[in-house]
Order: structure tokens, then C-alpha cells, then sequence
């Protein structure tokens, strides 16, 4: 059984038990956080998609940890200008186990 769940403007597919990394969640660290964006669930070959959510369905994630990512450099240049600027970034993001999906 997987579902397709959206989250940060973007959609990722999760299985039980799946440990991902999405945009940062506004919840604290040991607590649950349900996703109620579920676009498909494939429940024993029987897929059900909604539209463009399905209605009673969400998953169900335990926050592990919320942190910056590693740091992104961007680095522009324009050649024979002597013109060059370089910045890094680093994304916060909320890694969460997936504990179960509901359909």
C-alpha cells in the first residue's frame, strides 16, 4: 500500500514505515503531523485517485527532526566584467517517519 501525498508544493509517494525529507512543518519534534493533500492511494492494486484531493484520506507521520539542509552556493559571474557574486543558502527542512495511511 503507497499514497501520493502533496506538501511544500510538492508530492512525494510514501510507503509505512518511509522516512522523507520535506519543506519545513510548523510542528514540534516527537509529535504527529497528518497529511490531509492525498492525491492517490494504492490500496492491494486497487489505486483511488481524487480530484483533486480524496475526501477522508490522510497520512499519518511522526516528526523525527527539523534542520538546515546542506548549503547551496550560488555563484554569478559575467565574463570580461570583472563582475562576481557568490551566495550560499541553506533550506530548512522537517524529516518525518511515515506511520500509517488511511484511505
Amino acid at each position: 500500500m503507497y499514497a501520493i501525498i502533496e506538501t511544500g508544493g510538492k508530492q512525494y509517494k510514501v510507503t509505512e514505515n518511509d522516512i522523507i525529507k520535506v519543506e519545513k512543518l510548523n510542528a514540534e519534534t516527537g509529535s504527529d503531523f497528518e497529511f490531509t493533500r492525498v492525491l492517490m492511494v494504492n490500496k492491494d492494486g486497487e489505486i483511488v485517485t481524487g480530484t483533486p484531493y480524496i475526501e477522508n484520506a490522510k497520512v499519518v507521520g511522526e516528526i523525527l527532526e527539523t534542520k538546515k539542509d546542506k548549503k547551496v552556493i550560488v555563484f554569478k559571474f559575467k565574463r570580461r566584467k570583472n563582475y562576481k557574486r557568490k551566495k550560499g543558502h541553506r533550506q530548512f527542512y522537517t524529516k518525518l517517519k511515515i506511520k500509517d495511511i488511511i484511505a
